[in-house]
């Protein structure tokens, strides 16, 4: 029987990129979060920078090098491009959660370790995940300063005006992993983490005329705040966008993050004036949903409007929309998720339209074929 292991939920989530200053200004500009605290130089911290982001309860943070001496982030970049190098967790205990996950089979990156000022401490400890990708566990309970200690408020003021996004939490965080990858990873944080696999869809489940892909999720059976949907390639005529991102991306690693939000055309109608690309679904899909006859609390002319997905779940459904890839690689983007009436899936019944959406924009890239490989 596995460890119980104290998991309260998401907390932060870290991006290792070529430039911190010019992805938090996009944060703060396309999805209206506010740049709280930064670590660099000037705060002691020679080799590298980083901005410590916040949107109620989705918390970012930014990490570039700024002297090739912080190896661990150049070579990150150089490999995957600017990506997710890690997630992490809140939990009640650090030190009793790791020893758990590690009893129950987990590969430790770190061992718990206190950071102290005269604010308190934080304390972290990480286990190993997909290829270059870690798991934090985190408790900042003792401690009343900006994010941990290192960091003070940002050097440079930004005054940045954006519309007001709304976004509230993080949902899901989506990886992507090699053929075969991914019974062994989604065992790996079940056993580990004292997860459950919570869906499971196999071949067929998931397609459109020339791709395909396998997935599960994961999710805490202490509370089931904690969901991650884990892809591999599935055989198909063409391309997938699971084989795109591991070429794209050189391996293994963090396709998307999904942000919660309580009023999904609000969100949308917001990060569409500041700038976000969203990808696009034909009109006739709104027509389909409107004869399908179920009844939303929102107006499906304003869905359509905005390019929101909505899929039906037993009593409750959810409403969603992906961002084209952020960076410069077709690699990482995001998702904007609404759950209603207690909706706790992933929205199979969009996956032709989003799939579909997702190939014409590999089309554009050259990235559909396999003989442009």
């Amino acid at each position: 029987m596995a460890e119980k292991t104290g998991i309260l939920g998401y907390d932060y989530v870290e991006f290792y990129v070529g430039s911190a200053k010019m992805w938090a200004y996009w944060h703060a500009r396309a999805m209206g979060m506010n740049i709280v605290g930064y670590l660099g130089p000037e705060t002691g911290v020679k080799d590298r920078v980083s901005y410590y982001l916040e949107k109620n309860n989705f918390r970012l943070l930014i990490t570039a090098a700024v002297k090739p001496s912080a190896f661990e982030i150049t070579s990150f970049v150089t490999k995957h491009g600017d990506g997710v190098k890690r997630w992490s967790l809140k939990v009640k205990d650090v030190k009793t959660t790791f020893e758990a996950a590690l009893k129950n089979g987990a590969i430790p990156e770190r061992n718990p370790k206190r950071f102290e000022d005269e604010n308190g401490y934080v304390e972290e400890a990480a286990i190993k995940l997909y290829d270059d990708a870690e798991i934090v566990f985190v408790n900042r309970d003792n401690y009343k300063g900006i994010f941990k200690p290192g960091f003070g408020k940002p050097i440079q003021k930004f005054e940045i005006t954006a519309e007001e996004t709304g976004l509230q939490a993080v949902d899901h965080i989506v990886g992507n992993v090699r053929v075969n990858e991914m019974n062994l990873w989604a065992n790996y944080i079940n056993t580990s983490l004292n997860f459950e696999t919570f869906i499971d869809f196999g071949p067929g489940d998931i397609s459109t005329k020339y791709s395909a892909l396998l997935s599960k999720v994961v999710r805490s059976k202490e509370g089931a705040s904690v969901k991650n949907p884990i892809n591999e390639p599935y055989e198909g005529v063409k391309k997938s966008q699971i084989e795109e991102f591991i070429q794209e991306y050189l391996g293994s690693g963090i396709q998307h993050i999904a942000v919660a939000t309580n009023d999904i055309i609000k969100t949308i109608a917001a990060m569409r004036k500041n700038g976000v690309e969203f990808l696009s679904v034909p009109d006739t899909y709104y027509d389909l949903l409107k004869e399908r006859g179920f009844e939303v609390t929102e107006d499906i002319d304003e869905l359509k409007k905005y390019g929101i997905l909505c899929d039906t779940e037993g009593k409750g459904y959810l409403l969603q929309l992906f961002t084209k890839p952020i960076g410069d690689r077709p690699t990482f983007f995001y998702e904007i998720i609404q759950r209603r009436k207690g909706a706790q899936g992933f929205g199979q019944g969009n996956f032709q339209a989003l799939f579909e959406s997702i190939e014409r924009d590999q089309a554009l890239r050259g990235n559909l074929d396999r003989d442009e490989e």
